[in-house]
């Protein structure tokens, strides 16, 4: 079943930029667009998160969070132009689960979701974001990179490319599917963006083994082929 996030934002445009993005993830959504209409939805809607700006009309953020704290341990990250520590910690003290200034990335929002679920959800499968074959182990959460055993400095876009190229062994993906996929649909970037990428990738893992490489597919794209012969 899908999860159910409520979004509570005074500003159309985040809200909608909110939903699209959650929805093309799976989840369910609902907008409230100021916080007396925040704490009806979230009382009829049911969400299993929620994303809650602070300058809210009719109510502000922090008196929709007391309201939903009061009958709800449900998780709340919030959202907010003000990047004060203070701010930061008066909302995790009055019980938010994480916070986000604006402006941000997409990408950090589903991951800071995803991330906030699977801590408020012990029942659930934790995802895998640890990798190992020969010589090479990918760590997406600490974002590291094991070479023959040393730590290879590499910055996070080219870690997740190879993460998701080799989470799916031997599978083929064209340029155009990683740039959807490792890149987000908003990318505006083109294909030479991906081939860049595997270029620094490649400087890193030549010659490190022969059970993996990075292999170009002619005229389709790239895979983590593995297998003795690779």
């Amino acid at each position: 079943m899908a999860k159910k996030v409520l979004i509570v934002e005074d500003d159309g445009n985040i809200a909608q930029l909110l939903q699209l993005y959650l929805e093309k993830e799976g989840f369910e959504t609902s907008v409230a667009k100021d916080g007396g209409k925040g704490v009806e939805q979230f009382r009829q809607f049911q969400p299993d998160l929620v994303l809650l700006d602070i300058m809210l009309p009719v109510m502000d953020g922090w008196s929709v969070l007391k309201k939903i704290r009061e009958e709800s341990k449900a998780p709340v990250i919030m959202l907010t132009a003000k990047g004060e520590t203070t701010d930061r910690v008066s909302g995790l003290e009055m019980g938010a689960d994480d916070y986000i200034v604006k402006p941000f990335e997409m990408k950090e929002v589903l991951a800071r979701i995803h991330a906030v679920l699977r801590r408020t959800s012990p029942d659930s499968e934790p995802e895998e974001k640890k990798l190992s074959f020969d010589k090479l182990v990918i760590n997406l959460d600490s974002y590291e990179l094991l070479v023959d055993g040393q730590r290879v400095d590499t910055p996070p876009k080219e870690l997740e490319l190879l993460f998701h190229l080799a989470s799916a062994p031997n599978r083929v993906y064209t340029r155009n599917q990683l740039l959807d996929e490792v890149w987000g649909f908003d990318y505006y970037g083109d294909s030479r963006t991906v081939d860049v990428h595997i270029k620094r990738l490649r400087e890193k893992l030549e010659n490190v083994s022969d059970q993996w490489r990075l292999k170009t597919v002619w005229g389709v794209g790239y895979k983590f082929e593995v297998g003795p012969a690779a």
